[in-house]
């Protein structure tokens, strides 16, 4: 049991503070000491929406969140479009999380580097794993590493500032661009590289990016997707915003409507609503005003489908990618649920820039934890990792990289009820005081790692909103760990 008292630690004799508690040789304050503790890995979406979560479920819990960057919000800063700030206002249901008195923010710390998850385990009560999928899928294709060639998420992480992608500095001297996939990723990107920079340097987009853009001479982007109109894998915001972005013109082809007409009124709402549209602006002939918006514009837009890559094109010295050679597909089956068989036909299109959208996946953390590399998830039920108590996921870990932040949000209060429910049968012991941030700090202080707290990351998003303003930007981003260091220690 725990005392709050002015205590003597019997053991060594030493006088103690009134109001710590001593439970067993551990010292703590009086708020803490018996309070169940939980540590989350990874301060995006999931991250957040599992603390919220836990925080509003058990008034004694203790959430610590720990974070490789020293900035939080995860995809929220690094994934989200620039030109979609709505989409970001859960940053402010995330500040208050982390401002709450039961919750702590360590950035600039890298579990499984840093501190293992073996010693978070002997730390805390419960471990959360919420860190994401930072990994890219292959295409398993011959000259997928040329010069030209990038995945979807570097070149996201490009102009949105992740550090680990400033050094990207994409190629965008050429006419054609490829993007493979036609999921909201592939759209963001499509739209950053068609969209008036006008718009763009209203937004968060990064300095460096936004003069890239610029000078782009990117005139058309092809968006190519290895199954039919009817299986894309885009939501009907994304496409209408396609259809509307000014300066830009889409090029459908009527031919792959063929027969979709007649398969409409058995999907579902969303997909029939999105499939209506394609066929609309594949079909229809457009309003006069529209015609004449379209014949003014200077950049097209198109999507492909039923067409998988063999291989990526290199100049004559194998430098660089000139183009990709694509496999006609056919469809087995309908539905969601179609396959793409090779036709055996193929087709090459030039191309100067191609940007791979085919998936995030996960990584694995660590040894001890376990791991399913076949579907890169964390193998869980409920967020309760198999075979090991105490140990819980949420998030794309948990699920796979799907679903928008709404879907992370409900995954996430899923996994934090399971936390609380294995509190409450004892499947968890909450009865043993444990030391949580506290030894945590002192082996991190020994190891020579200075924590990044959230009133630290409140000076960096502080200056990052006077430079942006300074711009007419809403913020213009720090862009290397070792600069957010310095506004976050001084």
């Amino acid at each position: 049991a725990c005392v709050p008292r002015t205590a003597v630690n019997v053991t060594q004799g030493v006088a103690l503070k009134p109001g710590l508690f001593t439970c067993g040789n551990t010292v703590a304050d009086s708020f803490s000491i018996c309070s169940p503790k939980v540590c989350i890995v990874g301060s995006g979406p999931a991250g957040f929406y599992t603390a919220q979560h836990l925080i509003k479920a058990r008034q004694d819990v203790e959430v610590d969140i720990y974070e490789r960057l020293p900035v939080p919000f995860g995809l929220v800063r690094f994934g989200v479009a620039p030109d979609h700030p709505e989409v970001k206002n859960v940053i402010n249901t995330f500040t208050l999380t982390a401002r709450n008195s039961r919750c702590s923010f360590y950035g600039n710390v890298n579990v499984g580097k840093d501190v293992s998850i073996e010693e978070l385990q002997q730390a805390y009560h419960a471990v959360v794993l919420s860190y994401g999928a930072e990994g890219n899928r292959r295409m398993g294709v011959p000259g997928e590493d040329l010069a030209g060639v990038y995945s979807a998420k570097d070149f996201v992480g490009w102009y949105n500032g992740l550090p680990s992608c400033q050094e990207l500095s994409p190629d965008l001297n050429c006419e054609t661009a490829v993007i493979l996939g036609q999921g909201n990723v592939a759209l963001d990107v499509a739209r950053i590289l068609l969209a008036p920079t006008d718009i763009l340097k209203k937004t968060d987009i990064t300095q460096p990016a936004l003069e890239a853009l610029v000078q782009s001479q990117v005139r058309r982007v092809l968006i190519v997707g290895r199954r039919g109109p009817m299986q894309v894998a885009c939501t009907i915001k994304e496409f209408r915003e396609m259809v509307n972005l000014p300066d830009t013109r889409p090029e459908m082809m009527a031919d792959d409507f063929e027969g979709v007409k007649e398969a409409l009124k058995d999907l579902p709402r969303p997909r029939k609503r999105l499939t209506e549209l394609m066929m609309k602006t594949a079909l229809e002939i457009p309003s006069e005003k529209e015609q004449e918006r379209q014949s003014k514009a200077s950049r097209v837009w198109a999507f492909r489908f039923l067409r998988s890559p063999i291989e990526i094109l290199a100049n004559p010295d194998n430098s660089r990618t000139v183009g990709i050679r694509l496999a006609v597909n056919r469809l087995e089956g309908s539905g969601d649920g179609a396959r793409a068989v090779p036709t055996g036909e193929v087709e090459d299109v030039t191309c100067g820039l191609l940007i791979s959208s085919i998936g995030y996946k996960s990584l694995p953390i660590d040894p001890s934890v376990p791991f399913d590399s076949h579907k890169a998830i964390v193998p869980n039920n409920m967020g309760r990792v198999q075979h090991t108590a105490g140990l819980y996921c949420s998030g794309w870990l948990k699920t796979g990289p799907t679903g928008v932040i709404a879907t992370t949000m409900n995954n996430s209060f899923d996994t934090a009820r399971s936390v609380v429910e294995d509190m409450e049968s004892g499947t968890v012991d909450v009865s043993a005081a444990r030391p949580g941030s506290q030894s945590i700090s002192g082996l991190l202080e020994e190891r020579g790692v200075k924590p990044v707290t959230f009133s630290n990351w409140e000076k960096i998003d502080s200056l990052e909103m006077s430079r942006g303003e300074a711009s007419g930007k809403p913020r213009e981003k720090l862009l290397t760990v070792e600069e957010m260091l310095q506004v976050a220690r001084k």
